[in-house]
């Protein structure tokens, strides 16, 4: 399938090195705002054609497009594309809320087109065989979960930082979407969220090569604390914070009637799942079920090829619209929810992605 990509900033590259691993997409065309952006991506991947969104838009030999534009652009652009007759799978946060989000799924069914939305990671072989060992009862019923994420912040690695810390970034919007889908997949759709959230430092500095000590402000909460109730009663217990310089917290751990399991990294596709039995009394190391077939340290465009597969073959693509307007609405939610001091019921729902095959 001929796909486009616009945005080619610095998560371009990780899809565009993993896309020949997907023989069902051609990569035939790259956009920027920035031209000179584009046909650097171009040159480096072997893009046979370049230039600005709008010729992107209209070229009609492409069929879908990859959003990797900044978060506050995602809504804007994915309308575009969708008004442009064009499939479009879009970088997280799909949107930043959840009445955007219905908007743009509406629109997608009325113009009989798709919608799939990274986070694609769960598709990996560590989080399928979590999935995978749940399915078959190895835990037993799932009763909670702890998804902890805790850093200082991109501005120590990242060349233009300031939109993490702007609407549509912070720590629950940039890497909530990771732990939120990789818990629905485990676990089912979310049912009530409560939680608290904090803004700790007023500025923050860019220290990454080229931008040392470039003061830019904080206008988003950069700590989220809080709990979430699942449709079947699990509960799980959430963590995202930019402020926490070092911690020994587990990332993913999810806890069942008869054991517990250890989740890798949900931001990547590699990984060892443990899983912690109560007659042994220790963590053993589970092997994967599936193949390492998506790649190197984090493996974008799983999402996207299994969509362009799924339209080829007429059924449904596991990194959808209804799980991403879903997840938006809890990360909206645990915001909301701090804001109010008050325990927020969800509207959304969404089914569990299909398991790998």
């Amino acid at each position: 399938m001929k796909t486009g990509i616009v945005g080619c900033g610095k998560i371009s590259a990780a899809y565009l090195e993993c896309a020949h691993l997907f023989p069902v997409l051609e990569i035939a065309r790259c956009a920027d705002l920035l031209p000179e952006r584009a046909a650097a991506r171009a040159a480096e991947f072997a893009i046979p054609r370049h230039g600005t969104v709008g010729e992107l838009l209209a070229d009609r030999d492409i069929e879908l497009v990859i959003n990797l534009t900044v978060p506050a652009a995602h809504a804007e652009v994915n309308r575009a594309i969708l008004r442009s007759g064009k499939h479009v799978f879009c970088e997280k946060p799909f949107a930043l809320n959840r009445a955007e989000a219905a908007r743009l799924l509406g629109l997608a069914r009325r113009k009989n087109l798709r919608i799939g939305s990274a986070p694609d990671t769960f598709l990996g072989e560590s989080h399928q065989t979590c999935r995978k060992l749940i399915d078959s009862g190895a835990i037993g019923e799932v009763i909670a979960a702890t998804a902890f994420f805790a850093g200082h912040g991109p501005e120590h690695w990242h060349p233009n930082p300031e939109f993490f810390y702007q609407p549509g970034g912070g720590p629950m919007f940039d890497m909530g979407p990771y732990y939120l889908t990789a818990l629905v997949n485990m676990i089912g759709p979310m049912k009530r969220v409560t939680g608290f959230a904090k803004k700790s430092f007023a500025t923050r500095f860019a220290t990454a090569a080229g931008l040392p000590g470039t003061e830019f402000e904080v206008t988003i909460p950069t700590h989220h604390t809080g709990a979430v109730e699942f449709a079947n009663g699990a509960i799980a217990t959430v963590i995202m914070s930019f402020d926490v310089w070092q911690h020994t917290l587990p990332m993913l751990q999810i806890h069942g009637t008869k054991a517990s399991l250890d989740v890798p990294d949900p931001n990547t596709t590699h990984g060892t799942p443990r899983i912690y039995k109560p007659e042994t009394k220790t963590w053993e190391d589970v092997p994967l079920a599936y193949p390492a077939t998506y790649t190197r340290d984090y493996g974008r465009g799983a999402g996207v090829a299994d969509m362009a597969q799924a339209i080829i073959e007429n059924r449904p693509h596991r990194a959808n619209g209804n799980v991403a307007l879903h997840v938006v609405e809890t990360m909206q939610a645990f915001v909301y929810s701090a804001a109010k001091g008050r325990v927020v019921s969800l509207e959304t729902t969404c089914g569990r992605p299909e398991i790998r095959p």
